[in-house]
């Protein structure tokens, strides 16, 4: 397929922190694990590129929704020395979005649809995992696709979905025939193009959170698309009991009708006391932190394991953060607690279970709170730096 399409690029100078020192996998002047300890200057330009094509396992996808991802504003965010605030994985320049749905237009002669088993043929319905995992490293090897040694990252350190058309691997995709009972032609892009975020917060409270069984307490923190999408999983999932910490009113509202049953506002609210008057002095079994500010909500967390009678809780740390977590290992000795990390979405099962979950009655569609163009994306990523009333912004026109 010949011609030219549009795509809205990061660029950063490569510029180290005086205290940087290269890892292994980093890159000279293009990639490094620690963007926030090395890239300055992020700016955000719409550039033309000639439309890629596929090679025999992959195919070239025409992007239908794209999503704004927490990520890509924090990319494309300064921080006081003019350092990008996202601090991992990253390759500029690079086309941005990572929450793609579209239909196959082309497709290399070894390009496999997972559903069928058969050869793409143009046409089909599917959306991307984000992580272009290799299957061939020892992590890969073991079953931990999200922690693949030779990572790439579409709209991360690889061209992303912010454009009107994309070359991915055929492993990656999923289909979204299942949802077609569901939803429009238009909407059932816009939901997959939530099936990525979703598949965060599912890996974050079910594959690493350990899940919860019925009748469990849960505390969400942080109200942004993943915090929201935990909700609804958690509450699909059997919790008595989910609270979501969020002090925009806006978002606090959506996870109340995404499957929270109470809402608490941190800067207004005591977060322990209100956790523990709305779970009757037990706390919670399952603490997801969700907000990227692990020196202010982690210890509020840990206070209320502390104080409360639940024993075994496990503290999810999802949010990317460039900032130490202060870790009292006295109250995780004496009630039984625990802290594991997240990242990621790929294996386990996890995409197509989720897509299962919509197609069976989980609607994420109301995390979408507005509907843009590619030529107001940059605008976007500027307004979430400092406005989080809109849950997920999706582009959904690419011309």
């Amino acid at each position: 397929m010949e011609g030219k399409m549009r795509g809205v690029t990061l660029f950063a100078d490569w510029d180290p922190r005086p205290d940087f020192v290269l890892g292994p996998k980093d890159i000279e002047g293009r990639q490094t694990y620690q963007g926030s300890r090395v890239w300055r200057n992020p700016r955000v330009e719409i550039v033309e590129y000639d439309i890629p094509k596929p090679g025999p396992r992959e195919v070239l996808l025409e992007v239908k929704a794209c999503g704004i991802c927490g990520s890509d504003v924090h990319i494309a965010q300064k921080d006081d020395q003019g350092y990008t605030w996202y601090p991992g994985l990253t390759g500029f320049p690079a086309i941005l979005g990572h929450e793609v749905a579209g239909t196959v237009v082309e497709a290399g002669s070894e390009a496999r649809d997972k559903a069928t088993n058969e050869l793409f043929k143009g046409g089909e319905r599917v959306c991307t995992e984000e992580m272009i995992w290799c299957g061939e490293c020892k992590p890969c090897a073991d079953g931990y696709p999200n922690h693949c040694e030779r990572l790439d990252e579409i709209g991360i350190n690889i061209n992303g979905g912010f454009a009107k058309y994309i070359v991915l691997p055929a492993r990656t995709l999923w289909s979204l025939e299942s949802l077609a009972d569901i939803y429009s032609e238009d909407d059932i892009f816009v939901a997959g193009g939530l099936v990525e975020p979703t598949s965060v917060a599912y890996t974050a409270v079910v594959e690493r959170g350990g899940g919860i069984r019925p009748g469990d307490k849960v505390v969400i923190c942080g109200g942004g698309p993943v915090g929201v999408a935990a909700c609804a999983i958690m509450k699909r999932q059997g919790a008595s009991v989910v609270i979501i910490s969020e002090p925009e009113e806006a978002r606090a509202r959506l996870g109340l009708k995404m499957g929270a049953d109470h809402a608490i506002n941190p800067t207004k609210e005591n977060f322990c006391e209100k956790v523990l008057d709305l779970t009757h002095g037990m706390g919670a079994d399952l603490y997801l932190e969700a907000t990227g500010l692990p020196t202010i909500v982690y210890p509020e967390i840990e206070q209320t394991i502390w104080l409360g009678r639940t024993l075994n809780a496990t503290v999810v740390v999802l949010a990317r953060a460039d900032a130490k977590m202060p870790v009292t290992g006295e109250v995780l000795q004496v009630r039984r607690a625990s802290i594991v990390g997240t990242q990621g979405h790929s294996g386990h099962g996890t995409f197509p279970r989720v897509i299962e979950c919509m197609g069976d009655g989980m609607d994420m569609l109301p995390m979408v709170t507005k509907r843009i163009t590619l030529d107001q994306v940059p605008e976007n990523l500027e307004m979430l730096r400092d406005d989080r009333r809109e849950c997920k912004i999706t582009c959904v026109d690419f011309d």
